[in-house]
């Protein structure tokens, strides 16, 4: 798409997209504060049946209607879908911090960035209690610029790996993420992960049995003690707990499509 220059705009040359379906919680939230920084937030939705349309259009968003694509299509069906060609790509539970929208604005005082991409933190935010910073920290790409990167068009991986030789930048404020609302939401998630990501990164068998009997301890070790989450009371705890065995149900997963194809009755992963 052409991009469109507006005079009296003082927002950087970015949009934002966001793929929906029943994103009612905190969509509006979500596409105002993209609207601090970016000057269209477009919301690609997949059909959903709550308020989720009418709440991002009233907050300010485009809503274009996408048929899914899978996790990674349905992102290029966003980049494709937009004006400018510095993206800022979010999740519906995914709110840009004030600090981290002056940021980005700072980036492009004097035109574009040399970079080709940003990555981002992203600090939990847990149904009760203040944002995790500090602890289990993630870090994502979510600033790119379309012409030199795109999202990979997968079912399953929505993330880019930048050519070791690019650019990459660092950006120092969060992105809020509101990724659970409890422990039945959270391990919902997992579990509909789980069966795409299993599906499309099927690891050897043998490694696979491997993991199954031996992988969980490791799991759990390496999201309480070593990305700190024993900081972080109960809630911590139990959402080491849940993605560790998010990550265990993988293998199980992968386990039973080698099971089938082996008896013949496997879908190709």
């Amino acid at each position: 798409m052409t991009e469109v220059e507006t005079p009296e705009d003082r927002r950087p040359p970015i949009s934002c997209y966001i793929r929906t379906l029943n994103e009612e919680r905190k969509i509006a939230e979500v596409v105002s504060a993209a609207l601090a920084v970016a000057r269209e937030v477009v919301v690609v939705d997949s059909g959903s049946t709550d308020a989720t349309v009418a709440l991002a259009e009233k907050a300010g968003a485009r809503v274009e209607h996408v048929a899914w694509r899978g996790v990674g299509g349905q992102k290029r069906a966003g980049e494709d879908l937009c004006a400018y060609n510095w993206l800022l790509d979010l999740d519906a539970d995914e709110v840009v911090t004030p600090k981290l929208a002056a940021e980005i604005a700072a980036l492009f005082e004097h035109g574009a960035p040399e970079e080709i991409a940003f990555r981002t933190p992203l600090v939990t935010a847990p149904p009760i209690g203040a944002p995790w910073y500090g602890v289990d920290i993630q870090v994502r790409a979510k600033l790119y610029d379309r012409r030199r990167i795109r999202i990979p068009d997968s079912k399953a991986w929505d993330q880019f790996k930048p050519p070791k030789d690019a650019r990459v930048g660092r950006l120092t404020a969060a992105i809020l993420h509101y990724s659970f609302t409890g422990v039945e939401h959270l391990m919902n998630k997992v579990n509909r992960n789980t069966t795409a990501r299993a599906k499309e990164a099927l690891k050897p068998l043998p490694l696979v049995v491997m993991r199954i009997f031996f992988g969980f301890p490791f799991y759990f070790f390496k999201r309480y003690i070593l990305r700190g989450l024993i900081l972080k009371g109960v809630y911590g705890f139990v959402f080491a707990v849940t993605v560790a065995t998010g990550r265990w149900l993988r293998d199980v997963k992968m386990f039973e499509i080698h099971m089938k194809k082996k008896d013949g009755h496997g879908e190709a992963a």
